[in-house]
């Protein structure tokens, strides 16, 4: 149940190519749907691409559309992303933010009418390899309930932040401001597998262990859960994120955002954030500033000696070492049979396997 990488980058581009994207904007999505899967966040790769096709079918996304400058200043830009891949947008914006902070220290950019972008851990660690911070933020369908809410209202809207250390090592935090990724609740779902319990409410507002009332409700808790275990912290992070990304760019917002899982007469108008900051403005030394606490965190005595503590990324760059050593993605049978499924449709030669 092994798929090379290479083969999986090579389905999802002929996949894409099929329903009338360009090679370019095809590989853009391919390259981060993969990325998802390579890191282990399963719910963001290929698990996804049926999602992305239907939308080029329905026209609710244009596969070509090029992202257009609205007002930009030295340091900030307003970006209409024409209502094109969530990459291609999101790739364009944290391009132009990394090149507005080698020029004044930091670049801000917030973009409206994209789409869904994938891992928000890909535009923030394209800072990385300019040897900056680099932050990403989006809105999303709203799918999270405010505390103390029987319904939703707001997304998950993910957060992602990226600090380099010495000799390529790096603080990455990637997080979703629900207490689990919808994707993961559609993942456990396709295996049939139960949900656990704090991750979303059913009908009446209570906590359910069905993927199926889970996503048939689409009323996540908020990171933190109830309010007792402090979900009015994921609620605000929610909110801030929303600010960020939908109120500051123009884009919908909250309750106005379409469900990415139903029909629609037109695309979700997502607005996305990217900031990068040149560190090289602030105090000398940051690199080995933030290996050293990185490496102390690491270093400390763990509770469970089988569990080391860990520094965020670490999970991924683990996961990695794993799909390098296995030559290639493991995927569920679920999964595969669903790609199987999805090749036949649409004409392409499906998935090689190991």
């Amino acid at each position: 149940m092994v798929a090379p990488i290479g083969e999986v980058r090579r389905f999802l581009c002929d996949a894409l190519c099929s329903v009338g994207a360009s090679y370019d904007s095809a590989v853009q999505l391919a390259d981060v749907l993969v990325d998802a899967d390579y890191k282990g966040h399963y719910s963001h790769g290929l698990n996804r691409i049926e999602l992305y096709i239907r939308d080029v079918k329905k026209k609710l996304c244009d596969p070509d559309a090029k992202p257009f400058i609205l007002k930009e200043t030295p340091s900030t830009a307003w970006v209409d992303g024409k209502g094109g891949f969530g990459p291609v947008v999101g790739n364009f914006c944290m391009e132009l933010a990394i090149q507005k902070a080698k020029n004044v220290g930091v670049g801000w950019v917030a973009a409206n009418h994209s789409n869904h972008f994938g891992i928000a851990g890909w535009y923030s660690r394209l800072a990385l390899q300019h040897g900056m911070l680099g932050m990403s933020f989006t809105n999303t369908s709203p799918v999270v309930s405010p505390t103390r809410a029987k319904t939703s209202a707001l997304g998950n809207n993910p957060i992602s932040f990226a600090a380099p250390g010495k000799d390529g090592d790096s603080f990455v935090l990637d997080m979703a401001n629900s207490v689990v990724a919808l994707g993961k609740i559609e993942v456990q779902r396709r295996k049939g597998e139960p949900i656990v319990h704090g991750w979303a409410q059913d009908a009446e507002g209570l906590s359910t262990t069905d993927a199926v009332v889970a996503l048939k409700t689409l009323c996540l808790m908020p990171l933190g859960g109830p309010e007792i275990t402090s979900g009015y912290k994921g609620y605000g992070l929610s909110l801030m994120v929303e600010t960020l990304c939908g109120v500051l760019s123009g884009s919908s917002i909250g309750p106005d955002i379409r469900l990415w899982h139903e029909s629609a007469e037109e695309g979700p108008n997502l607005g996305q954030c990217f900031i990068a900051i040149d560190p090289q403005c602030f105090a000398p030394g940051f690199e080995d500033r933030m290996s050293s606490i990185m490496d102390y965190l690491r270093g400390m005595e763990p509770a469970d000696p089988s569990k080391p503590v860990l520094v965020p990324g670490d999970p991924e760059r683990n996961h990695m070492q794993m799909v390098d050593e296995q030559g290639g993605i493991r995927y569920h049978e679920n999964q595969l049979e669903a790609s199987v499924k999805l090749a036949a449709e649409l004409g392409i030669r499906p998935m090689k396997l190991l």
